[in-house]
Parts: C-alpha cells; structure tokens; sequence
C-alpha cells in the first residue's frame, strides 16, 4: 500500500524514522549494481544497523547540503515557472518496504527529480541532452513507488540554462528493479536476523 507524507520535512528525524531500514530511490542504483559489490553489502549493513538500533545510519545538515537545498528551491522555482507547472511538496513515499523522497509531485500524472551540477558538468549535460545514465534506478524508481506515468529530470546551475528530460515509465526495467529489491530485502531480513540470534546458540550450549 503507497502512504504519502507531505508534511514531513526532508532530512529532520521524523523524514529519517519513516525511510529508516528500507531501500530508496536515490540508492536503487546501488541495489542494482552487478555481484555482491562492497557499497550494495555495505548499504544492507547500514539499513541492518537502522532496522536493529533504530536509529538513522546518516545525518543530514552542512553547509553544502544547505547550499544545495537552497538551489534546490531556485531550480524548482524555475521549472516551475518554464513550465507553468503545478508542483507539490513531498516528504517521503513508501510503498511495502521501500521507499522515495521525490523533489516534487507534478499535477496528477508526474513528478520532479532535481539534480544541482557544477557549471562543467551542467554544460555536459545540456550537450547529451538526455537523462544521465547513473539516474536511471533513481528516476524509474520514483516512477515505480510513487505509481505515476512519467517524471521530469532537472539538471540545474544558475546562470546556465536548466536541463529538463521528461522520462516515461520503463516497465520492463521496473519488473527487474522490482526483482532486485525484493531480493535485496530478503537478504536483509535474513541478515537482521542472524545478528538479532548472534550468539544465542552458543550460550544455549554453554
């Protein structure tokens, strides 16, 4: 069942208990990477570590990550603005156990992936005039969670022009995403698991 909070604010503590111990969007591509490669086991570790201490693995809140979330509000302004947009909000979704923090719902059918880049690689990015190959997981993921039809991806530098590629639903990646979570998940399960009987055995015998 997909829940959908509006009202939690991106990065304080309660954002952070309801994303706590399941996978998300912006990590789907690190899911998905190929063999059991050190950040996808480290990634389960820390959502292990979440799930069995409840307390969040990351912290947010710098000075870039400030300087980011201000940016982040000007490229959403802009959209907006280009593209006389209805935008709304979002906290977080979750659907089952995983989950996204999209930029912003748009209208009834869309949503909003904004991705701030340094001017050299903002002018790349206008150059490929496509959706950068390293956000597929994360923008068909939100696509998947959030169960709506398409979704905009905004690559934005102020003072440069502001990329937008409308990306569709793949269905046929979506079905493999979807296979690679649930495994991912079943992997975690088993995980929390053996750290929750860590030693139990042992001192049975004892």
């Amino acid at each position: 069942m997909m829940q959908v909070f509006t009202d939690l604010e991106q990065g304080s503590p309660e954002w952070f208990a309801a994303r706590a111990g399941i996978p998300t969007a912006s990590k789907f591509a690190t899911v998905m990477a190929k063999g059991e490669g050190k950040t996808r086991s480290e990634y389960m570790r820390k959502l292990a570590g979440e799930i069995l201490t409840g307390e969040p693995s990351e912290q947010f809140g710098n000075v870039h990550t400030d300087r980011g979330n201000a940016m982040e509000d000007e490229a959403r302004e802009t959209y907006a603005f280009i593209n006389d947009a209805e935008i709304q909000r979002v906290g977080f979704i979750r659907n089952g156990n995983r989950g996204a923090s999209p930029d912003s719902l748009v209208g009834s059918n869309g949503g909003l992936e904004i991705k701030t880049a340094l001017p050299h690689i903002q002018i790349d990015r206008l150059e490929r005039n496509r959706l950068p190959p390293e956000h597929k997981a994360q923008v068909q993921g939100n696509l998947w969670i959030s169960e709506r039809e398409w979704w905009d991806f905004c690559s934005y530098w102020p003072k440069l022009p502001v990329l937008t590629v409308r990306v569709y639903r793949d269905e046929e990646y979506i079905k493999t995403l979807s296979d690679e979570i649930d495994r991912f998940n079943d992997e975690l399960a088993a995980l929390v698991e053996r750290i929750r009987n860590y030693g139990i055995e042992e001192r049975a015998a004892a």
